[in-house]
């Protein structure tokens, strides 16, 4: 069996401020580095053979948290790249949904299927290099809930698919099929900034309870 740990970035400061990010490169926020932090803790420690991230800053300095711990290099993966919400990007969500009725609707939005299809793609090859072992794949809320909707059609919409920063997903291929064994798993304390006397200046330095806040793309 290969498993796949799908994660969603931690936080930076346009997640805290609800605006859509998509091809915006914000870094991490504190509160964003302490859960890279506690990421690669937890998962660096696994076999790993692969950590495969989207090339924006927030996905790269998630996934250096954990190849650090694992004695990886992150690799980057364009089709892994956030949602593009061209215009949009730095915008409120409901407004543009008060707008038009849905993101989906909203000119200059990439469709779910070209979202869908490059990060399946990604997931798929990601599951080929390290078959039989385990990968981490970075990406952001957008990809990862079309992926999990897909993967497991009994969730629904994708949009209702709750990815909190800082999560992970746990995904499983054998016998060639897909199956989602868990989803949204948060590790205790990830979601507090570090003490001041805790100085994490990146997230590759040294250093699954799902929650239910509102999913914000990006």
């Amino acid at each position: 069996m290969t498993r796949i740990y799908l994660v969603r970035h931690g936080r930076t400061a346009l997640n805290a401020a609800g605006v859509l990010r998509g091809h915006l490169d914000p870094e991490l926020d504190a509160v964003g580095l302490r859960q890279a932090s506690v990421l690669g803790d937890l998962l660096g420690r696994h076999e790993l053979g692969l950590v495969v991230s989207s090339p924006l800053k927030r996905a790269v300095q998630t996934a250096q948290g954990i190849a650090f711990r694992a004695g990886l290099e992150v690799e980057i993966d364009p089709r892994l790249i956030d949602r593009d919400y061209g215009s949009w990007a730095g915008e409120g969500k409901e407004a543009v949904i008060a707008q038009y009725g849905s993101l989906n609707a909203a000119p200059g939005v990439e469709p779910e299927p070209d979202v869908l299809t490059r990060a399946m793609e990604a997931l798929t090859e990601a599951c080929r290099r390290v078959e039989g072992g385990s990968a981490v794949v970075v990406s952001h809320d957008a990809l990862n809930g079309l992926l999990l909707a897909a993967l497991h059609p009994q969730l629904g919409e994708s949009t209702v698919v709750i990815q909190d920063t800082g999560c992970f997903n746990v995904l499983a291929f054998d016998d060639q099929r897909w199956s989602v064994l868990s989803m949204n798993n948060a590790p205790a304390g990830h979601e507090s900034p570090p003490p001041r006397d805790e100085q994490i200046e990146s997230p590759s330095e040294p250093g699954p309870q799902p929650t239910s806040e509102d999913t914000d793309h990006g």
